[in-house]
């Protein structure tokens, strides 16, 4: 095929320049009302600008995360429904902050694509903004790569990285976790952003449409029920810190599940003994567990707890009233007891 000298454009070989300052204007108001104090400079910028004084921090200690939200993106794509995906993509980054105390500051997300479809764009990073906002970080900046060839068209990938930061004095887990210190749970919004690669597969082996009503809740449709967006523990957590000044520890319940997490926020003198019968199974998760062993619901699965909180029996009461104020559902999982074996023992079984 022969080129007429000095015609060929980037479009011309599927990069649209124009689309992406499109999607730049029509994302600035969702940007803008996100701003907290510490932030410097408006979008659009080589980089963006934090001015940490301005937080009122004494002693801090800068926290970076990143993640994405793995194969839920291609129910959300095959569902046209992207509305949720970008709180998706926060609470993944901003829960892992939290956990080590921190409070989030600010975020940053990367959209890779084909060839960039503006309003599609937009929807998601709207729902970015929206997952900023509940986490109290400002969304500072991002990058928008069209990249045809990498990707098949309609497909595209995110990824997010926030940076928060706690007082030197504040990190988390604390090291006095000890024998009979209690072990809470926060009641997850459902799947969150983890295992969708096998709940993928029960959906196909069970001949299921996205738009159909969901065989475990028939007044929602199966996408609806699965799309639902990460819950944000940010506030919650914080304002358990804060207030009480009990808490010892917190592991956000991602991938790995109650099994893998919990053991990353212990001492290796103790375990964490928790009782499986305590938790309410959500739908969702019955309905996976009829396929699904239970052991490998929970090392893949929230199994209904998307946050677990440690601290000391006396403390018990004010954390949980921090957390009920904040809206959260807390639930009393177990204990630390000493370690004779796996970091984790589970007692009972899940109801399904």
């Amino acid at each position: 095929m022969s080129v007429q000298r000095n015609t060929l454009t980037y479009r011309d070989a599927g990069v649209d320049v124009a689309a992406g300052n499109s999607l730049v204007e029509r994302i600035k108001p969702a940007v803008t009302s996100t701003a907290r104090p510490g932030v410097m400079g408006g979008v659009g910028g080589f980089g963006a600008l934090f001015d940490l004084k301005a937080t009122g921090f004494r002693d801090p200690v800068l926290v970076a995360a990143t993640d994405g939200v793995g194969t839920k993106l291609k129910i959300a794509i095959e569902a046209g429904d992207l509305r949720g995906i970008g709180v998706d993509l926060v609470a993944m980054c901003v829960n892992d902050l939290v956990v080590q105390g921190a409070e989030p500051l600010f975020f940053l997300d990367y959209y890779a694509t084909a060839a960039l479809d503006v309003d599609k764009a937009s929807e998601v990073i709207t729902g970015v903004a929206e997952g900023c906002r509940l986490a109290g970080a400002a969304l500072v900046g991002g990058e928008t790569a069209e990249m045809p060839g990498l990707y098949r068209p309609g497909d595209f990938d995110l990824a997010g990285f926030a940076v928060g930061a706690v007082e030197r004095d504040g990190l988390l887990p604390r090291g006095d976790i000890a024998v009979g210190d209690v072990v809470l749970g926060l009641a997850s919004d459902g799947l969150h952003s983890n295992g969708f690669s096998l709940v993928r597969r029960v959906v196909e082996m069970q001949g299921l449409q996205l738009s159909g009503d969901a065989p475990f809740e028939p007044s929602a449709s199966l996408g609806d029920v699965l799309l639902r967006p990460t819950r944000i523990y940010v506030r919650a957590s914080l304002e358990a810190i804060r207030a009480s000044g009990a808490v010892k520890a917190l592991a956000h319940i991602t991938g790995g599940g109650l099994r893998e997490n919990i053991p990353r926020v212990l001492p290796e003198t103790v375990a964490a003994e928790i009782d499986l019968a305590a938790i309410d199974l959500p739908p969702v998760f019955k309905w996976l567990a009829e396929p699904v062993a239970e052991a490998e619901m929970l090392c893949t699965f929230n199994c209904g707890i998307g946050m677990v909180v440690i601290a000391a029996p006396e403390a018990v009461s004010g954390v949980q009233a921090a957390l009920t104020s904040q809206g959260e559902t807390v639930v009393e999982l177990g204990t630390i007891v000493p370690r004779r074996g796996d970091a984790v023992a589970f007692t009972g079984r899940l109801e399904v």
